[in-house]
């Protein structure tokens, strides 16, 4: 697909390149030297546009005098039909390309050309590509933490997808183990408490506290009156925590549908566990060699797959050998399996049943320690987690209100849910400022900044800028000038440098879509809208396009429309609205 950026850097070393032959043709320059020349993006556009330096690259080869190669390039370039309208030495014999006019009008043509497709590549060449985000534990209300970590998991399959990987994407619901057993008995006790009063039956003390185990004891107490009251804990587990399973579940994929999040796949640990999954892949690492058994429990030699990992990416032994590594339990003493060898197996299955090149997971910052561990097992089974296992950890949300932080919930005195969020503030805005910065950095979420109607807020500030596009679109429309497509406007009229500007700034679009996705960081597409929303208003404000002759309004209205169809573009990727009315 098009990129236009790469493409004029492309001519340049081809043109440069034709020039070196046809001089060395003529006796002029040695022949069949090999030059490994720049093609750079001059800061200054007063410099050109583009700027080569084969001349000084192949001053030695050449045995020539850096500006004499230059002024030989120059003489023998042929710029007929190219991007080009003329080339300038500057400096020691930096070759600058100057752009004309065809370039300018070749990006808004294949921008008109591709639609939404525009910024699709094929760097990812299909490959199946698992991204699992949120997954958060289904024993209470989802939080400031997920909400971030769900745009950013959402924003990046997106980004991946234009990108040419095959994407997927997954909830790995935590159903099993000792939370959901911590999740049953809270719900017992506070069942208990409503049939014997809250002195009459001790809370654990490790419980959930949140009103919402209320709100299920409850619940589940209408459905079942006094009949788990005498029951023992064999009898009441079960019931009581897939009761709340089924409440909080369908809550969860509530908010995040309301959150404009949508997945392939709700894939549930306790599948894991229940088809034997778990106990054959510790039984794997067991016959590569890689557990011994202590204690009663059994464990996984950790410290041995990682420093041969470690190794492996480079580290010297004495590196290694300072490193505090310990060894992890697989199966306790008492026969239960740990979420670590859970968490082996779900990876497991992503990579060698289901068959995913790459697994990407988005974790908090917390789990840093878990990551190299978690690659290291899976080398153990053969699987090379280290390189098809990607964590990306996000840093925390810093929530601001009035200029200071914000806590806890009003209502419960709680971490804040998502649902309470979106209660305050647009999903656009949720959206927008937990992508707005690289995952590495934590966000400063301010509550008032985000409902905010100013160029201060940059959502606000983005999607104005398309708003007000389609306001001029319908307005000249009603006096009888439609969007012209682009073989049929004199895009040559498109001079000015903001009109330059901002063709160059829709020109980089693709480029960013693809660091997006090599990065793992779809925030370079919200820092792109910003950029562009920018280069817009400066053009608008400085090209009339009303009362203007009319190929130079059709011009620049075609311009405008095409600088529209990209915000858009952008705002799609991250899941955000482009309204035609602010």
């Amino acid at each position: 697909m098009s990129n236009m950026i790469q493409a004029a850097r492309e001519q340049v070393s081809a043109l440069t390149q034709a020039a070196y032959e046809k001089a060395a043709a003529q006796g002029i320059l040695p022949a069949g030297v090999e030059v490994k020349a720049t093609v750079e993006i001059p800061k200054d556009v007063k410099n050109g546009d583009y700027a080569s330096s084969f001349a000084m690259a192949g001053a030695k080869a050449l045995r020539r005098a850096p500006r004499q190669i230059a002024e030989v390039i120059v003489s023998h370039l042929d710029l007929a039909g190219t991007f080009f309208d003329k080339v300038e030495i500057a400096g020691p014999g930096f070759l600058n390309f100057f752009m004309g006019s065809k370039w300018y009008g070749d990006v808004l043509s294949d921008i008109e050309a591709e639609g939404m497709e525009y910024g699709k590549s094929d760097e990812g060449r299909g490959k199946k590509v698992m991204v699992e985000f949120v997954s958060a534990n289904p024993t209470g209300p989802m939080h400031m933490g997920n909400a971030r970590g769900g745009v950013l998991g959402d924003s990046l399959a997106n980004v991946l997808k234009r990108a040419g990987f095959d994407t997927w994407k997954e909830f790995y619901v935590n159903d099993a183990g000792n939370q959901i057993h911590k999740f049953a008995e809270s719900i017992h006790a506070r069942y208990m408490q409503i049939l014997l009063g809250e002195e009459g039956f001790p809370f654990p003390e490790n419980g959930y506290h949140g009103d919402d185990i209320k709100e299920l004891a409850q619940g589940f107490y209408e459905q079942h009156g006094d009949a788990f009251k005498d029951a023992d804990e064999a009898q009441w587990l079960e019931p009581m925590s897939q009761y709340g399973l089924s409440v909080n579940i369908p809550k969860m994929k509530s908010d995040l549908s309301r959150y404009q999040i949508e997945y392939d796949e709700w894939f549930f640990e306790s599948t894991l566990h229940n088809s034997g999954y778990v106990a054959q892949t510790v039984q794997m690492l067991a016959d590569n060699g890689w557990t011994y058994e202590k204690d009663g429990a059994l464990w996984l030699n950790t410290t041995e797959l990682l420093k041969k990992k470690f190794l492996a990416e480079g580290k010297t032994q004495e590196q290694v050998d300072k490193l505090d590594l310990k060894d992890d339990v697989l199966r306790r003493a008492n026969g239960f399996y740990t979420y670590f060898a859970a968490d082996i197996a779900y990876h497991r299955n992503k990579l060698e049943e289901r068959k995913f090149d790459v697994a990407v997971n988005i974790w908090g910052a917390d789990h840093h320690g878990h990551v190299a561990r978690l690659q290291a097992a899976l080398d153990g089974l053969g699987l090379d987690g280290s390189h098809r296992l990607v964590v990306v950890l996000m840093q925390l949300v810093n929530l601001l209100q009035d200029g200071k932080p914000v806590r806890m919930s009003k209502r419960s005195g709680k971490a804040i849910a998502l649902h309470d969020l979106l209660d305050e503030v647009s999903v656009d805005a949720a959206r927008y400022f937990f992508n707005s910065r690289s995952s590495t950095s934590p966000v400063d979420f301010d509550l008032d900044l985000a409902v905010r109607e100013d160029s201060e807020n940059p959502v606000y500030y983005v999607q104005y800028a398309y708003a007000r596009i389609c306001t001029l679109v319908k307005a000249l429309a009603a006096e009888g000038y439609t969007v012209p497509a682009a073989a049929e406007a004199d895009l040559s009229v498109l001079t000015a440098d903001e009109e330059k500007a901002l063709i160059k700034q829709l020109a980089q679009y693709p480029a960013v879509v693809q660091l997006a996705a090599r990065d793992y960081d779809p925030s370079f597409i919200n820092r792109y809208l910003v950029e562009l929303a920018a280069a817009f208003h400066k053009f608008y404000n400085a090209c009339r396009i009303k009362g203007e002759a009319e190929n130079v309004l059709l011009a620049r209205l075609k311009l405008a429309d095409t600088a529209r169809a990209v915000l858009k573009n952008g705002m799609t990727l991250i899941g955000c609205s482009a309204p035609e009315k602010m």
